[in-house]
């Protein structure tokens, strides 16, 4: 599967964005889908994930209760709402695949990564 990570842009602080990340081939049912996020100068981090039928859904604790995952897989695409948006949400944001039952939240269990959006928090 490759991944297409795009949705990006300028937006003001407690301003709304959403992102969307479009796979390609027929098998984006069978992936673990997570969000990382990489700020200037510092290491790439998780943001969420969500199982191969979205039962299951984890968020670092600086987004829970702004922004939500979501998956179609009839669209084969993920989706990242992000909302109440803040100056340090800023960052390149990545979509990634983890072909596991588990969900996993740690950047080395996932093996395939798109290109990366940029999202800008304006104060």
């Amino acid at each position: 599967v490759q991944l297409q990570a795009f949705g990006g842009g300028l937006v003001q602080a407690g301003g709304l964005l959403r992102l969307s990340c479009a796979a390609s081939g027929r098998t984006f049912s069978s992936y673990v889908m997570g969000w990382f996020r990489q700020a200037p100068g510092k290491e790439r981090e998780f943001v969420a994930a969500i199982s191969r039928i979205g039962e299951r859904i984890y968020y670092t604790d600086s987004v829970k209760g702004r922004f939500t995952i979501s998956r179609d897989n009839a669209k084969n695409t993920v989706y990242l709402q992000m909302n109440s948006l803040k100056p340090e949400d800023t960052a390149v944001y990545y979509c990634a695949a983890d072909l596991a039952v588990v969900v996993h939240t740690t950047l080395n269990n996932y093996d395939i990564w798109g290109q990366g959006t940029l999202v800008t928090g304006s104060s």
